[in-house]
């Protein structure tokens, strides 16, 4: 089944889950170990937050260890993703064009070739958040850091800090949780 008839099918069943005055307002798709697929759906009532994961059969996820780890690769593919690059890929690649035809320095065209490829790393929504996916989009940055021939790694940086956020959603989620985590 595609994934997009797989969000439906989630937001369908978590739909059902929803209290008076509640919305369903995102369905994130997210694959914490391979072959653990559930989806972290996001309730929106006035200024408060409610959660529920629901596997690939619609049913409610009761297990906090793999809620929390899907919450945690979820924020990290996030982070990963606004972060690698500068967070703007489209707009290093153009400029590193006009670097090229302007100046030419020595190894501008191993940054150009490194920065196509993180674009192509990074999906198009709809995807599904994986260790693997988070994998390739840092391989994909640390290829481009280095042919830029920079000091440290914003990239790392950044993943590093967001470890925090990344907490703090799966706290967020445990706390506005729907049912009952065992």
């Amino acid at each position: 089944m595609p994934l997009a008839d797989e969000i439906d099918a989630a937001r369908i069943a978590a739909h059902g889950f929803a209290e008076d005055g509640e919305e369903l307002v995102g369905v994130v798709p997210a694959e914490p170990a391979s072959g653990e697929r559930v989806y972290l759906c996001a309730f929106s009532c006035g200024e408060e937050r409610r959660w529920l994961a629901v596997d690939g059969g619609g049913r409610p996820v009761g297990d906090r260890r793999l809620v929390r780890d899907a919450a945690a690769i979820a924020a990290l593919c996030e982070l990963a993703e606004e972060s690698a690059g500068g967070g703007d890929v489209g707009e290093l690649r153009t400029r590193l064009v006009e670097l090229r035809l302007t100046e030419n320095p020595e190894g501008i065209e191993d940054a150009e070739v490194a920065a196509a490829e993180l674009q192509a790393a990074i999906l198009e929504p709809p995807r599904v958040a994986s260790p693997g996916y988070l994998d390739d989009i840092g391989v994909a940055a640390t290829t481009l850091e280095r042919a830029l021939g920079g000091h440290g790694s914003p990239f790392a940086e950044a993943m590093k800090v967001g470890m925090g956020a990344a907490e703090e959603l799966a706290v967020e989620i445990e706390r506005g949780y729907k049912v009952a985590l065992a």
